[in-house]
């Protein structure tokens, strides 16, 4: 059941961002959690009052990877050569090798931070699920015989959804999603190996965001939004 919920609040926050990139206004609340301003991610939300201090140890749930809605599809509409098309074998493949890789960026960037990474809940564990969705990959590089390099300016996009609760009793203490153009090089030739190394790249990056996000909400607890 706290899977299927996590799973919801993804499909929530797919939306959610859908509707800021239209230039619709975020909502100023979202599950009891108020809004509050952020210079390193989008759209930042903390339950008012929560208190982070006591939190030395985190426990990562295992992290959802999600394609754009269609993207498969609509790229293999775009190219004739069968060889360049995108299966579903691939895509579950990116999906596993995605998943593996962001549980290990976070989990060293926490490590790092001087956090213990553990597996069961305490009154000292915080919680922390993250999901990297609305992945769309511009000019995925199918080693097909005879190709050509793919070009395009940006690898992708993708959107990070983070959500911190506190282990024992499930409280919910903040969201935040951020969306990122990735790769961003108007020269670039693209390649599976690029690819994968400008996603990862900005896995790190989230990764450090949110290591210091806590090391600051620690600082400003209780949080008063």
């Amino acid at each position: 059941m706290k899977n299927r919920t996590f799973i919801l609040h993804l499909a929530a926050a797919s939306l959610f961002v859908t509707s800021v990139g239209a230039a619709a206004a975020p909502p100023t609340e979202w599950d009891g959690l108020a809004q509050v301003p952020s210079k390193r991610l989008d759209h930042v939300y903390l339950q008012p009052g929560a208190d982070f201090r006591d939190y030395t140890k985190v426990m990562l749930d295992p992290a959802e990877i999600a394609f754009q809605k269609n993207w498969q599809r609509d790229y293999n509409r775009s190219t004739r050569s069968l060889s360049s098309k995108v299966s579903d074998g691939d895509v579950q493949e990116a999906i596993r090798r995605g998943m593996e890789g962001a549980n290990d960026i976070f989990a060293d960037a926490f490590t790092k931070a001087g956090y213990s990474i553990v597996q069961a809940p305490g009154p000292d564990v915080l919680r922390v699920r993250v999901g990297i969705l609305n992945i769309r990959v511009n000019a995925p590089d199918q080693q097909s015989p005879g190709r050509s390099y793919s070009f395009a300016p940006e690898a992708g996009h993708a959107t990070l959804f983070i959500e911190a609760r506190d282990s024992e009793t499930n409280a919910l203490l903040g969201r935040a999603v951020d969306l990122k153009f990735i790769g961003d090089n108007m020269n670039a030739w693209r390649t599976a190996a690029s690819n994968r190394a400008d996603f990862r790249e900005q896995a790190k990056q989230w990764a450090d965001i949110s290591v210091r996000g806590f090391a600051e909400l620690k600082s400003l607890s209780p949080v008063n939004p």
